[in-house]
């Protein structure tokens, strides 16, 4: 019996060793498949608030500046995740000739009004709101198919990020309102004050 005690305890302690130790190594190719699909990084709080780097598409760096690198490392767990990993190439970021400055997402963007660290950014992340602002529109705000889009069109740039009124999602922009139910799906896009077509399908 005392033999027996012994065998079991000495059992168990070997299992438990081996528990400890697959915990702490991990599965190498697990831990690469989660890197990859935890879209948002560490960002250090002693580091400069207004330049961050974080991992891009194909794991290239991507460094956030001014306001763009601000409102990352405030945004929430939730917005990060919805961003998904910022998207690398001269077309997916920089400044437009209006001074707005941008950094798109895997799932959304961030974006400002220039480039000043003290200029409020916000986040626009993809859904339908993201496409009623990108659909191109006449400077009325009625769908034109060669309009202009986004922050260069008759919205302009968001002045907040979405907010949410049970199923009602909305963003501001300097110029009007994307608004969508997300329980009907019904999408609302106001342009200085006029509700338009949406424009999407």
């Amino acid at each position: 019996m005392k033999q027996t005690a012994s065998r079991r305890a000495v059992f168990v302690a070997g299992w438990f060793v081996i528990a400890l130790a697959a915990a702490g190594c991990g599965n190498a190719e697990a831990d690469r498949d989660s890197s990859i699909s935890t879209p948002a990084a560490a960002v250090d709080a002693g580091a400069d608030p207004s330049e961050l780097t974080v991992t891009g598409e194909d794991d290239v760096s991507v460094t956030l500046t001014g306001p763009l690198a601000i409102k990352y490392a405030s945004a929430t767990q939730a917005q990060r995740e919805a961003l998904g990993r910022p998207l690398t190439g001269d077309h997916n970021a920089g400044t437009r000739e209006s001074g707005v400055v941008y950094q798109q997402f895997r799932g959304g963007v961030i974006i400002a009004k220039n480039s000043d660290p003290g200029t409020p950014a916000y986040i626009v992340t993809s859904g339908k709101i993201r496409d009623a602002w990108n659909t191109e529109r006449a400077p009325d705000g009625t769908p034109m198919l060669l309009g202009t889009n986004g922050s260069a069109g008759p919205l302009g740039v968001p002045t907040s990020d979405v907010t949410v009124d049970g199923p009602l999602e909305t963003v501001t922009f300097e110029h009007g309102e994307i608004s969508e139910n997300t329980t009907t799906g019904e999408v609302t896009v106001t342009v200085d004050g006029n509700v338009v077509p949406s424009g999407l399908r």
